[in-house]
């Protein structure tokens, strides 16, 4: 049963309030400087040279700090929380960008568009797009040790996606410390129609994006074995940090499939079994 974009079908009640991020790790001025360097590439659409490269002490935990202060200097300007993301949790995203291991990010009320949107291409750097199934959560979830059985329970909803990733390294040369640091290459996320979670077995949908005359297929499976393992893999991963999953939470678990480079002027579309279709083109 489709939902709609336009309705928030959780109650919220009472939302604990989110701890700082990484609240048990200090982070240092040189993290700051890191976090600056890489909203003001976003900013002026430039990108700067892989982290790993001209820091290559930086640790994974540095990572997420550098991360956890871009959130900061964003939300400080008046953005919002509302979600999360989850990256390179297939074969073919992780042999793409040369990694062995998922990562984690934010996603922003600013991030959030409908299917069918029209986006600035100016905003980005090196755009690509993925095809996605997008979970909206109605109830929290703390982890360590969440199951992909608790995910389904606390999922109220599933929804076709398309996520348009971006680096703010140059040429994609990421590796896992880069890709952490920068958000874990985030960008926008084109949301479609929301059905009941209950109707549908994710891990077995089919998925077709398609882009210009290239065509890429994958299937739910594909992301580590069922999507909602990817979202317990989060949950574990936000609890390292002092973070949690929050009831109204929308969260991206990963692409199905390759990502495809993307350009202005050209429009993405994904039909997903039982989901429907999304859609976005670049301006």
């Amino acid at each position: 049963m489709a939902i709609g974009t336009e309705r928030r079908a959780v109650e919220m009640g009472e939302v604990r309030p989110r701890a700082a991020l990484l609240e048990a790790s200090a982070p240092t001025p040189h993290h700051e400087a890191l976090a600056r360097l890489l909203w003001h590439a976003e900013l002026r659409g430039e990108p700067v040279e892989p982290l790993s490269g001209t820091f290559p002490e930086l640790t994974l935990w540095d990572a997420y700090r550098v991360q956890g202060i871009g959130r900061a200097l964003r939300t400080a300007e008046g953005e919002e929380l509302r979600g999360w993301k989850v990256g390179l949790t297939s074969a073919a995203m992780q042999e793409m960008m040369g990694v062995d291991q998922p990562d984690a990010g934010y996603l922003l009320e600013s991030m959030v568009v409908s299917s069918g949107a029209q986006l600035r291409a100016e905003r980005l750097i090196a755009p690509r797009v993925e095809a996605e199934i997008a979970f909206l959560l109605k109830a929290g979830l703390q982890g360590p040790g969440v199951t992909r059985e608790e995910v389904l329970e606390a999922t109220q909803a599933f929804a076709p996606a398309l996520e348009i990733i971006d680096s703010r390294i140059a040429d994609w040369r990421i590796g896992i410390v880069d890709t952490v640091a920068d958000n874990a290459s985030s960008g926008m996320a084109a949301i479609g129609d929301w059905h009941d979670a209950e109707d549908v077995r994710v891990d077995q949908l089919g998925v077709s994006l398609a882009l210009g005359p290239e065509v890429v297929r994958g299937r739910g499976d594909a992301v580590l074995g069922h999507p909602a393992e990817a979202v317990a893999w989060l949950a574990a991963t936000l609890a390292e940090q002092g973070e949690r999953l929050e009831p109204g939470d929308i969260v991206l678990p990963g692409s199905v499939a390759r990502a495809v480079p993307i350009a202005a002027g050209q429009a993405a579309y994904a039909t997903f079994d039982l989901l429907g279709e999304v859609s976005v083109r670049l301006v």
